[in-house]
Order: C-alpha cells, then sequence, then structure tokens
C-alpha cells in the first residue's frame, strides 16, 4: 500500500497507528474504570499499580508520538507532484494543476486548480477494487512567503468530498482573495479530524513538520 518514495501525510504506518491510538483509548478508559473500583473497595495498593501502569504507557505512547514529529522534515512539493494521504486501505493523491489571477473591483484573485486522484495502487488486497472511497475531512489553507494564511474564498468544480472510485480523480477549483505583495505562494492541505493531532506519525500531530503544494506562478487573466 505505501512505499517510501510518496509524500504522505504519515511517516508512520497508518493503520498501525490508528489501531494503536484505539488500543490507547479503550487501555485508558477501561484503568481509569478499574481504578474507581479498587478506590471505591479501597485498595489504595492496586490503585497506584493501575495508575502507574497508565502512566507507564502514556510516556510510551507520547514518547513514539514526539519522536515521530522530530524525525519529520518539512517539504514542499513542485506543481503537478502528489501528496498522498491514506484512507486505511487506501490512498488519495493531491496535486495543484495550474493557477491564474485576475483583478476584480480592484482586488487580486488567485484561483488553483487541485486535483484529487484515488491511486488504485495503493489500494490494500483486501478491499473490494470497485468500492467507492469518500474522502476524509479536509482543511485548505494558502501560505505566503511571509507566513500569512488564507483561506478559500469560494470553491467550484467538484467538491473535495465526494468520492471517488479506483483510478478515478477530478479537479477543484479554489479562489483566494491575496494582497498584492503576496508571493512564494504553496498550499497547506491537512485532514481537519481532532484525533490525528493524537495519532503517531500524522502530519496534524504536535511538532510534525508538514508537506506543502507548491501553486506555479499564476496565470494573469482579466476580471
Amino acid at each position: 500500500m505505501w512505499h517510501s518514495g510518496i509524500h504522505s501525510n504519515m511517516n508512520f504506518p497508518t493503520p498501525v497507528a490508528v489501531l494503536g491510538f484505539l488500543a490507547a483509548v479503550a487501555g485508558v478508559v477501561l484503568s481509569l474504570l478499574t481504578l474507581l473500583v479498587f478506590l471505591s473497595l479501597h485498595k489504595a495498593k492496586w490503585a497506584r499499580r493501575v495508575g502507574a501502569l497508565v502512566s507507564a504507557g502514556a510516556v510510551v505512547y507520547f514518547g513514539l508520538l514526539f519522536g515521530f514529529s522530530l524525525g519529520s522534515h518539512e517539504v514542499t512539493l513542485a506543481p503537478g507532484e502528489e501528496k498522498y494521504f491514506c484512507e486505511i486501505d487506501c490512498h488519495l493523491a493531491y496535486s495543484v494543476r495550474a493557477s491564474r489571477e485576475e483583478l476584480q473591483n480592484g482586488q487580486r484573485l488567485l484561483h488553483v486548480a487541485l486535483r484529487t486522484r484515488f491511486d488504485e495502487t495503493t489500494t490494500s488486497p483486501t478491499r473490494p477494487k470497485d468500492a467507492p472511497l469518500t474522502p476524509n475531512p479536509r482543511e485548505v489553507l494558502l501560505l505566503d512567503g511571509q507566513g500569512r494564511a488564507y483561506a478559500p474564498a469560494t470553491m467550484t468544480g467538484t467538491p473535495i468530498t465526494r468520492s471517488l472510485l479506483p483510478a478515478q480523480s477530478y479537479e477543484t477549483e479554489l479562489v483566494f482573495h491575496v494582497p498584492a505583495d503576496a508571493g512564494q505562494l504553496r498550499l497547506l492541505l491537512i485532514s481537519s479530524g481532532w484525533e490525528e493531532h493524537l495519532l503517531i506519525g500524522d502530519e496534524n500531530s504536535l511538532g510534525h513538520e508538514k508537506t506543502y503544494l507548491a501553486v506555479p506562478t499564476p496565470v494573469i487573466g482579466n476580471g
């Protein structure tokens, strides 16, 4: 499914990260219930042992979380290069295809064509070949060389949440209002689920570097 030659939102195997997260949540819930039982029975010694076990597990988990964040690197992909997002048993690939800008009522409008592709070569052998995939929620921001961020004013074309079949692709046009001095533009596309901040190896985790999509020099048009 995954190999080192692709640029992904993860630097740790996603199925393992998800299973680890679910196991950690289940372990914490079970441990807290056990702790409450021991405290209600006035068994302080066993309660301390449960607390120590939870603490040791937290140290291991967060050690891995921060370790993979520290081992990450910021990457800016050239126009046309793809950033992959793991959907557990398959991958979606995103790339910036083109850009153009226009002046409209004195405002600079930047149009960015974003392509979404279901890479059938990354599909797990256990996944049905004709099963559609609905992308996880994504957040899109445009950043410039001064660190300023811009949210899309509008999205036209195919919504980035539309389902795809293996080997299918579609394009979405993102429109941004940007100031005249904005340069060195690049797109940040990330997943927006809260739980991904706690997934080992996810670029949303604390301290993890991001993978960006460079925006090509825009073609100038008329508004």
